[in-house]
Parts: structure tokens; sequence; C-alpha cells
């Protein structure tokens, strides 16, 4: 299963901690093998934690190799690595990038395919032991046991760009749902060949084993089979004690697995899964099938990932309020990932950027332009939060870096919204049918999409790639004009001014009058460019982009990109660092509320109550932005009162929280909370 980079942007800058962490098994490096297919026995018993497991991996040799190298979680052991004849392999264990590397003592040339097994077994349990060290990517246990492709459960090669096929047989104890990809069976563990093919001579010729390859299932345990025929990324197993919430409509069913807790909102989920599934086939294409499972993940690994046929998305996202957005994002990827992939690192915005991008147009599609508005917002800031690297340049970052994720989630996305302004609304929707229909079932690259949109616009766009995808920054436009009273009413002359030299853009000009607003669309060209509009009424406010379709620097998204560093040095734990970036919003907006909060949420991590308080009052002072920094000072500031000892000025405090009327991540349920009874360190914590 993939995370998506939606989700782990929201770990990063909104939601739960995740640390840049050194270069794992993930990070960008050479691939030298291609598997094309899997077929894994798997027992789990989650009473102790244990995963045993044989897979057989077929693959072939992307260079002439004398040893093969696969990707496994650091919590398995190889007990047997055996080649296509069935004789055992020297293996070696490689912990510090979570690797397993295979001698094949007769080589394999360029072109030429074979097969291995492993039989490995472990316990999955700990984040340490992850291909990401400290991210749970793979869990072992009550109530739900994940194994998510990111988590290397079984010996994978290309994280994210090596597409295969699966079959997947799992056995649990009775009374867990198990959810995988593809068509589901039940019975026995899927064989593994017992004739394999030579590479040499390719005879079949029996396998001489010291063993046998196939598990044995435990009595009272029932088995799951999955089968995958499309090339994608199936690697994912779920498995749970779950109430299954299902809907069908149109031909297409949904399922929502829940906790009992969540059960309630199982049905709202569905409903909108359905509406943003359809979505995207109105606007797309259909899928490769019309089958999804919505399902709850624990709060302890990412807020969501996906597989084909699966949308997971953390317990934390299951409210009454439908989280629409972070669902959409993840159905995105049915389209953009299980059916177009990258074909490199550097092309990994062809997922996840096009993903976050249909979240906005979903988003547009429910909530109108100014909700549209608010999501082109977001991807800004997270798109200029790291601009040291060219998006063209993404692989040589770790996969789980806050510089990856933002470039290839918000740039990738924003990239998407400035092609869309440049060709047209028409020919952008025709180059994304196409680019699907054309690529379903491969990887693709960046030129690949550059060429279906010239096919589908009629323009040449080599221009707008090399731009956007090679170079890093963005514009701050500023304009200086002069108004001119005609016979007809005013003529605006002007220059809009920015600081790139070598920037082209169409950017759109918009005037406010005292009558009818007129917009003009100009040609950017340099740091200089003229333009001249007539206006009836007299000109009284002139805006360029007024509706963010180009990606551009201002001071408001410098305050906002410094918070986001800030909060992702917090969840690093680097405080002092985190300090430094407020620092630098206060000194482009000194009367930013977020950032005194941000600053005040610090003080109150390091127990400086004093100076948490003062931040705090300084945000209520600020200029309001967002607005749910009232409500939520109010009561950070009663939860100083609180654990100083000072009772009624903390219930002043939850009080004057309520009044605000703002319930904002669940705010007034906590004012009135602490206003039953006291707040102690042991409660809940800041819910901001």
């Amino acid at each position: 299963m993939h995370i998506t980079a939606r989700a782990l942007g929201r770990v990063f800058l909104f939601l739960i901690s995740l640390a840049s962490v050194a270069p794992t098994s993930h990070a960008a490096e050479k691939q030298r093998v291609q598997v094309e297919n899997y077929v894994i026995q798997a027992v789990v018993t989650p009473e102790t934690h244990q995963l045993k497991a044989v897979a057989q991996v077929k693959f072939t040799a992307l260079e002439d190799i004398s040893v093969a190298t696969f990707q496994l979680h650091n919590g398995l052991r190889p007990t047997r690595v055996l080649d296509a004849e069935g004789q055992t392999l020297s293996a070696e264990r490689i912990s510090q990038d979570a690797s397993v590397r295979v001698s094949l003592p007769s080589g394999l040339s360029k072109g030429a395919s074979s097969t291995l097994i492993f039989e490995y077994e472990g316990g999955v349990q700990s984040a340490d032991d992850s291909p990401v060290p400290g991210l749970k990517l793979a869990y072992v246990g009550d109530p739900i046991t994940y194994l998510l492709y990111a988590g290397a459960w079984f010996p994978m090669t290309g994280y994210g760009t090596n597409r295969f096929t699966a079959t997947i047989g799992v056995s649990v104890p009775a009374g867990y749902s198990v959810i995988g990809s593809g068509k589901e069976s039940q019975g026995g563990l899927p064989a593994i060949a017992e004739d394999l093919e030579s590479p040499r001579t390719g005879a079949k010729k029996p396998a001489a084993r010291s063993g046998p390859t196939r598990l044995a299932i435990p009595s009272g345990y029932t088995t799951r089979v999955f089968t995958y025929p499309r090339g994608s990324f199936p690697g994912t197993i779920i498995i749970g004690q779950y109430e299954q919430t299902k809907a069908s409509e149109g031909g297409l069913d949904i399922t929502v697995y829940t906790s009992k807790q969540n059960k309630g909102f199982a049905q709202a989920y569905a409903d909108t899964a359905s509406k943003v599934f359809f979505f995207y086939t109105t606007t797309f294409g259909p899928s490769f099938a019309p089958k999804l499972s919505v399902v709850e993940l624990p709060n302890d690994t990412v807020p969501s990932a996906w597989a084909p046929e699966i949308a997971a998305i953390s317990s934390h996202a299951f409210s009454a309020k439908v989280n629409y957005r972070l669902l959409a994002n993840t159905i995105a990827h049915q389209w953009w990932g299980t059916m177009v992939s990258p074909a490199t690192r550097n092309d990994w915005w062809i997922s996840d950027g096009f993903a976050r991008y249909s979240e906005a147009l979903y988003v547009q599609h429910v909530a109108g332009e100014a909700g549209f508005e608010e999501v082109t917002k977001d991807m800004a800031v997270g798109a200029l939060a790291y601009i040291s690297v060219p998006l063209s340049q993404v692989g040589k970052l770790d996969v789980f870096s806050p510089e990856f994720q933002s470039l290839v989630t918000d740039k990738g996305g924003s990239v998407l919204n400035m092609l869309r302004w440049v060709i047209g609304d028409e020919a952008f929707d025709k180059t994304m049918r196409e680019f699907l229909a054309q690529y379903a079932g491969k990887p693709a690259t960046v030129d690949d999409l550059r060429k279906v949109a010239e096919q589908a616009s009629g323009q040449q766009l080599s221009w707008f790639f090399v731009q956007w995808l090679d170079s890093t920054g963005a514009p701050e436009f500023k304009t200086k004009y002069t108004i001119y009273r005609t016979q007809k009413g005013f003529r605006v002359v002007g220059e809009i001014q920015q600081d790139l030299d070598l920037f082209r853009m169409p950017v759109e000009l918009r005037i406010d009058t005292d009558g009818k607003t007129e917009t003009k669309r100009i040609e950017v060209s340099g740091t200089d460019s003229a333009f001249a509009v007539e206006t009836f009424g007299k000109p009284r406010k002139i805006t360029v982009d007024p509706n963010n379709r180009v990606l551009k620097n201002s001071p408001e998204l410098q305050v906002r990109t410094s918070i986001v560093r800030g909060q992702q040095d917090v969840e690093q734990g680097d405080l002092t660092e985190a300090l430094k970036e407020f620092q630098k919003a206060l000194d482009v907006n000194k009367n930013s509320s977020l950032a005194h909060y941000r600053i005040a949420e610090v003080f109150f991590l390091q127990h400086n109550y004093q100076s948490a308080a003062n931040s705090y009052r300084e945000s209520l002072n600020g200029d309001g932005e967002p607005r749910w920094t009232e409500v939520w000072s109010h009561i950070q500031l009663g939860k100083i009162f609180d654990l100083t000892g000072q009772r009624e000025r903390a219930s002043n405090e939850y009080r004057q929280a309520l009044q605000t009327n703002d319930n904002t991540a669940g705010a007034l349920d906590e004012a009135r909370k602490y206003l039953q009874a006291p707040y102690t360190p042991q409660a809940a914590p800041s819910g901001s």
C-alpha cells in the first residue's frame, strides 16, 4: 500500500508527527531488478505479533548482476532463500538499510528472468524496525493488523515505481476480516510452484528442496487469497475485527470497514466515497475496477494510505463531519497510482501531485470557487516551503522527507493548476483523460505528459515544463501604473513587475472600478511587462492573478511557509530551530496570530508557562488569522491557569472560548470539558 504524499503532507504540515529520517531502504538508489510477480503465503498471529511467510518472487535483471537486493522489514528474519532450481542460496541481511542481498552463483544477464523463494518470519511490532525508523508502516497485533506496501513486509524493490502482479494468501484466526487487492477467494494458501523453470536451459525441472515451502495453517485459522492480475501495487493486507457497512450504487460496490466506535459514521463515508468515485469516473474515465474498500487505520500510523481497490484513513479522520478532502485525495490514487504511476522517482508527482489536484477539483465541484481557492493556497504554501531542489530532481531526496513530500504533492498539484490555466479547461480535461487512457497499467514520465498536453492543446509546452520543473522559486508580482481619463472612461497604463528574468507566463489582471470589474490576460515575460486596460468606471484597485492561477510569492505566503517549516521542526523535536522559523514569520508580519500561537505552543511544550501565556495573548491581539487561533488561545490559557492553580481565571478563559462559537477541531467540546473539571497533563493534548 502506498502512503499518499498528501497524507504525509498532512502529517508533516498539519496533523501528526513524522520526522525527516536518514537514508532508508526507500531512499533513492539505482534499481537493478524489476519484480514481475509475487506469490505469497502468510500466516499472521495477532496475539503474539508474529508473521511467518513464504514469498515466490519472479524478477528480471535490469543489468548484469551477481547479487539481487530486496528490501525487507527489519523485524522479519529470512530463514532460507532458494533459487529457481530449489537450491539454497547465500543471503545477507543488512539491517542498516532494511535489505536482503542474495548471491546468484551463476549471475544473471541483463534482460534475463529468474525466480527466488524467500522463507522468513518474525515479530512486526516496533516502529524502530520499520523501513522508515520511527514510522509504523507495518504492525501485527490487535485490534488491527496493517501490512502496508511501504512497510516492506515482503521482499520488494523499486518502491513506488516497480509495478507487479500478485497472489497473496493470508491465514488468520477466525473472526477477523482480511482486506486486500483483487479477486478474493477462500481456501488453502496459494501454491508456491513445485516445478520451476531453469534459467539456464529453459527446461522444466523438479525443485530439489531440503524441506517444504508450504506453510502449515494452524487449527482454527481461516485463509483469504487475493489475486491481482494487473501490474500495479497490490502489496498490502489489513486485518481486523471490523464492522462492515456496504453500499452499492450504479454498479459500484463500496465496503466501509470500521471499529465499533466509528460504525455510526460508516454510512456517511460510504455515501461520500461513492460521490467522489463517480466524480472521478466522469472526470477522468473508468478505474480498473468498480470496487472500493474504505478501511479504518489505527492512529499510530499514517493518516491515509492507498492500494488498488483500497482507501485507508486513520481513526482520527472518522467523525460526524466527513473529512471529504482526505477521502477524495486517497480515492484519487485509484487513477493516479493504481492505473498510471511514475516511471522514476523524478516523476513521482504524476501520482501524488495528480491526486492532490484531483482533490482540489472535487472541492471545486462540491464547495465552489471559494473552496477551490483555499486548496490552491494550501498547495502554494507546500510548494514554496522548500525551494532548494527542482521538481525534476526530487529523486535525490528521501521519499519520506518533508522536502520530497511538499514538492511532489503541492508543487505537483500547483503545476497542474497552472497547466490548466495556460491551455484552458477544455484542453486540460482532454489531457487528463487521454493521459489516463494511453498509460493505464503503465509507468509514465513527465515527458509523456507533456506530449499528451501538447497534442490536446495544440500548443508547444516545453517552456512551461522547463520553467516549473527544472527551476525553483516563484515570482513576486508588483504593479506600477498611471490612470488616464478618456472620452469613454479611463485608461490604465502600467507594468507588471517581478524578479525572475527568465519568467514567462500568462497572468490575469483584475481592475476593480466604480462600475464593472475588468479583467485582462497579460503575457508576462521577463522582469517588466507592459499593459494597457480600458475601463468605464474609475479604477479603484488593481490585482495581479486574483484567482491564484500562478504559483507566486507574497508576504502572506512567506509567513505561512515559515510556520510550516517551524511545525516540521517541532515534530522532529528541534524546538530551537522551530522558534527561529516562527520568528521569521513574525519578521514579515509582526501581527500574525498564527505565528504567535505556534511560538506559544513551543513554550507550552517546554513548560515555560509564563512565556507561553504571553504569546497566547499576542495571538489574541494579532490579526486573527486563522480564526481558530482565538478559541484555542483561550483554551490554552485556561490550561495554563489550571496548571498554575488559578481555577477561577482558567474557567473565565474556557467561558471566553465558548463565546467564540468556533468548534474548530472540537474546541467547544474541549472548553466544556475543562469547565467541568480542571485540565491536567494526563488529559488530552492541545486539539489545535
